[in-house]
């Protein structure tokens, strides 16, 4: 399994309807809680003033993390910056695969 580190960034665009918008968040929700469950979405925080997160996802291949990420109801509205991560000699953690 690999992990990877997800920043995201939404800009829905300003003529989007609030009902097309709550709609899809909606389904972004459920599609990213459904992820949680499974392990492969480790961690998800918000950014706090932006609309925008960071995530961890454990994963078997870059092709696995493509195609959760490409799932995501709003990804046509998300830039997005990947970065692989490996653990650190000097954890103490022993789940920081």
């Amino acid at each position: 399994m690999v992990l990877f580190k997800v920043e995201m960034t939404v800009q829905l665009p300003t003529a989007m309807s609030s009902s097309a918008q709550e709609e899809l968040k909606a389904r972004e929700r459920c599609y990213a809680q459904r992820w949680l469950s499974s392990g492969h979405w480790r961690h998800l925080w918000r950014v706090a003033g932006q609309y925008a997160n960071v995530s961890i996802f454990e994963v078997s291949s870059i092709d696995e993390l493509h195609q959760i990420l490409t799932g995501l109801p709003m990804y046509p509205y998300m830039h997005m910056t990947l970065t692989a991560l490996c653990r650190h000699p000097s954890s103490i953690r022993d789940d920081d695969r």
